[in-house]
């Protein structure tokens, strides 16, 4: 994922995303790369550079992933790479984070205008 990292002051350090990222709540749909089955899950977050989705599933870090989100009346198509996993305590469910590897310039500038939009 990218992140911009400041030096440490006196109060400590900061860390700054490289796009906004706003809590997005919403089904996405998803295919493992070699895969033939879609599946589900709920998205907590996005930007234009990736989303955090959380499901029952764990996939490894690096797994390809092509998703399906719907974005207002738009199904958005970008391929991801899972960047991290982490299980929730005390349930089966995962949290992961995915970042955007490919993803077509219109429908990037519909999901940043969306972004921005929501700011």
């Amino acid at each position: 994922m990218c992140y911009i990292f400041k030096l440490m002051d006196r109060i400590g350090s900061k860390e700054n995303r490289c796009f906004p990222r706003i809590s997005f709540h919403s089904k996405v749909h998803y295919q493992l790369r070699g895969k033939p089955e879609f599946d589900s899950a709920v998205t907590s977050n996005i930007s234009c550079g990736g989303m955090r989705f959380s499901n029952d599933k764990f996939i490894p870090t690096s797994t390809a992933i092509m998703l399906e989100i719907n974005v207002l009346n738009r199904v958005l198509r970008p391929i991801g790479r899972i960047a991290w996993s982490q299980p929730v305590s005390h349930s089966n469910r995962n949290h992961m984070g995915v970042e955007f590897i490919e993803f077509d310039t219109l429908e990037r500038n519909y999901l940043k205008e969306f972004i921005n939009m929501q700011l």
